[in-house]
């Protein structure tokens, strides 16, 4: 990870510096706020390690500036000897993702940094545009699209789509759907196979080249028909 340590005690982000370079990560360290806010918005970091109390511009402010006018969203990590529950509620709203008292553990605060960084990028890959075929759909404005026409989908037909989309090429069986979509008060067989039926009128019906495939006894499937012939419902996922 490339972590950026906004700190002013020379010591405490040395030994963090240290530390950190020992993990194999790649640490860059600023003792004030203005000069912190300055590196988090001009470089990309994959974490960032943020004092409350700082000179220049105390943690809280340089998180807001970051989130609002840098319009980064970089994991935060704030460390501060203050330890009221007002303190640690005025960081989080400010935008850091977690907060750790001082005198923090030098491993503790790798261990956190490891599990910011991890959620950030499960976040980013689930806000990837999926793509089968001529077929999108974007997880961050729940839009679909087919070619250059957008189609507006139903709540379920929309959270089935993303789920075969997700899982394309493979089949996805019918009980996983089911589970996924409805939870524990699953619907019986008919209303499945009403929403897919909706849902290939939605995003096939009107187009030549068919993506949606029922595999009887299995699931369904998405994909285009020369992929479909080959995993001709063998591949179950």
């Amino acid at each position: 990870m490339r972590v950026l340590i906004i700190e002013d005690n020379c010591d405490l982000a040395s030994n963090m510096f240290d530390f950190l370079e020992n993990k194999g990560h790649i640490p860059d360290a600023a003792g004030d706020g203005i000069t912190g806010l300055h590196l988090a918005i001009a470089n990309q970091y994959d974490a960032i390690v943020l004092d409350l109390m700082l000179p220049g511009m105390d943690g809280i402010t340089l998180c807001r500036k970051l989130r609002s006018e840098g319009g980064k969203t970089t994991p935060v990590l704030m460390i501060t000897g203050r330890d009221t529950l007002d303190d640690k509620i005025a960081g989080l709203e400010a935008g850091a993702d977690d907060y750790l008292i001082k005198p923090a553990e030098l491993r503790e605060v790798e261990l956190r940094l490891r599990v910011l960084y991890r959620r950030s990028c499960e976040y980013a890959q689930k806000q990837k545009t999926m793509v089968v075929e001529d077929l999108s759909l974007d997880p961050f404005t729940c839009s679909v699209r087919r070619g250059d026409k957008t189609i507006d989908l139903p709540p379920i037909s929309y959270r089935i789509l993303e789920m075969l989309m997700a899982r394309s090429p493979h089949v996805v069986k019918r009980d996983d759907i089911q589970r996924i979509v409805w939870g524990e008060g699953r619907p019986d067989s008919d209303s499945l196979r009403a929403h897919m039926h909706l849902l290939r009128d939605l995003i096939d019906k009107p187009y030549q080249q068919k993506l949606l495939h029922t595999l009887r006894g299995f699931g369904y499937q998405l994909a285009s028909p020369e992929i479909h012939s080959k995993y001709h419902g063998t591949n179950l996922s």
